[in-house]
């Protein structure tokens, strides 16, 4: 529900009552007002007053509303925290059966991400970064990320050959690329296209 039009016996209780039929506030409406009523003389004449109030486009509670019903077709009861840093917005869900979302090395929970991206794009006035995470996915991956590429490394360097690693989204990529800038035996490189991005991490002398 977009928008409604009520009654009352002045301006602002209208407002207030089109406001919570919305479930909105006012500085995330456009309220008109379509007849200021009136008073009356003892109680004749009086007229009650009418406004039709219109939720405006919120593009991140868009996609925080698609994102509940999504988990309520999943069958997973969730609660949904939004934290916005200027252009970047991370949705943390919290609740029950959550490792549905999750799915297999987090592929379930990276379709939503980018599925809710598209979503928060649609109408929005600026282009967003969405991230989706999960009871801390995101930083247990992270931290699994980097142990893998430490390892893949170090086995690099021994052996002298390139060892390719599974396609990966661009932020996990990023982490792997600057978990090995350190590491001077090896350097890396992502090559394939779309989904089959990956990386490859070389040794700077191949035997």
């Amino acid at each position: 529900m977009r928008e409604v039009t009520a009654k009352g016996r002045t301006v602002e209780t209208a407002v207030e009552s089109a406001l919570a039929q919305l479930k909105t506030t006012k500085n995330q409406a456009e309220i008109i007002v379509v007849d200021k009523g009136k008073k009356g003389f003892l109680g004749f004449g009086s007229r009650a007053a009418v406004v039709t109030v219109k939720r405006l486009n919120n593009s991140v509670e868009q996609a925080k509303e698609f994102l509940l019903d999504i988990c309520k077709k999943m069958g997973v009861i969730a609660d949904i925290t939004v934290i916005e840093e200027g252009k970047n917005i991370t949705f943390q869900i919290n609740g029950q059966k959550i490792a549905i979302l999750i799915g297999k090395r987090g592929q379930t929970l990276n379709s939503l991400q980018y599925i809710t991206q598209l979503v928060i794009n649609r109408e929005a006035d600026q282009y967003y970064h969405v991230q989706l995470n999960a009871e801390g996915y995101r930083e247990r991956r992270k931290e699994a990320l980097i142990q893998l590429a430490e390892r893949i490394a170090q086995k690099a360097a021994r052996t002298g050959k390139e060892i390719s690693l599974e396609p990966m989204l661009s932020e996990e990529r990023k982490i792997i690329h600057a978990a090995l800038v350190s590491f001077k035996e090896v350097k890396t490189y992502s090559i394939g296209e779309n989904n089959n991005r990956h990386i490859v991490i070389a040794p700077y002398r191949i035997k």
